[in-house]
């Protein structure tokens, strides 16, 4: 039998989703099918499905951090990803658990509005984000909504894409990946799915075949934590977010439905 110390952690930090489809599950689920055992810090429990959220419960921020501290003082995880946060309060537990212990800087997935349109984080916890978990991130994954909100930067023209990823960094995020945010003009460039990565030295655009059928439930999640998952094993940044969306293309594809809801992803999908 291996010691547990022995494996690759990867902790996730976020809301509960009892679908399976986003949030602790899916974070869970990803970091499985990269082979990385998964520990998880619960900041909402979330009454949802793959098209609605009916309720949404805080944890309290002494208990969220509370579980940051007991399974960080047995392992330390090898990365951290955090999703939805909820409060400002929430936002400021978890940025003083990461600085406080010295953990791994976090890939930061800034969970402000669920797909079903609920808003995940209140106004004072953006700033909160903005001002704590920003300066710790390893990597900040906003769609473009996000970016334009925790940028200060309107528009959705190449420059202001560009303009949004360099706020972000000079904000203190070692680097950015806008999602989605870069699609372009031609009918070419529609038909792929291009994210925005920005380092602070160049921009990266990351391109792939746009998947048809709208998306589906918690692409963002999935997206986040198998970066984590990457880095955890070892992979350079750009690496990892590279192989993080070749994961959620396949995993899109493969991508079925349980109900008259939204498609949700399938984890485990071959590449």
């Amino acid at each position: 039998m291996k010691r547990a110390g022995k494996r690759i952690v990867a902790l996730t930090i976020a809301g509960s989703d009892p679908g399976g489809g986003a949030g602790i599950q899916a974070d869970l689920k990803t970091f499985a099918a990269h082979g990385v055992y998964g520990f998880s810090a619960i900041t909402s429990v979330i009454a949802q499905n793959s098209s609605t959220v009916n309720r949404v419960a805080p944890v309290d921020a002494a208990i969220i951090r509370a579980q940051i501290e007991t399974l960080a003082a047995e392992r330390r995880p090898d990365a951290i990803k955090t999703g939805a946060l909820g409060t400002a309060k929430i936002v400021e537990a978890v940025a003083d658990a990461i600085g406080g212990l010295e953990l791994p800087a976090p890939v930061v997935d800034p969970v402000m509005i669920s797909s079903a349109g609920v808003r995940l984080l209140d106004r004072a916890g953006e700033r909160a984000l903005a001002r704590r978990l920003l300066p710790l991130a390893r990597i900040i994954t906003p769609n473009l909504a996000e970016a334009q909100a925790l940028s200060g930067v309107e528009g959705a023209s190449t420059a202001a894409i560009r303009a949004m990823a360099r706020a972000l960094n000079k904000a203190g995020a070692r680097a950015v990946l806008i999602k989605g945010g870069h699609p372009g003009s031609s009918s070419s460039a529609r038909a792929q799915s291009i994210d925005l990565f920005y380092d602070g030295h160049e921009f990266v655009e990351l391109r792939a075949a746009r998947v048809a059928g709208g998306g589906a439930h918690g692409l963002g999640c999935a997206l986040s934590a198998a970066i984590a998952a990457n880095l955890a094993l070892g992979m350079d940044l750009i690496g990892a977010v590279r192989a993080a969306k070749r994961y959620v293309t396949a995993a899109l594809r493969a991508s079925f439905t349980l109900g008259a809801g939204r498609a949700v992803l399938d984890h485990f999908a071959r590449k």
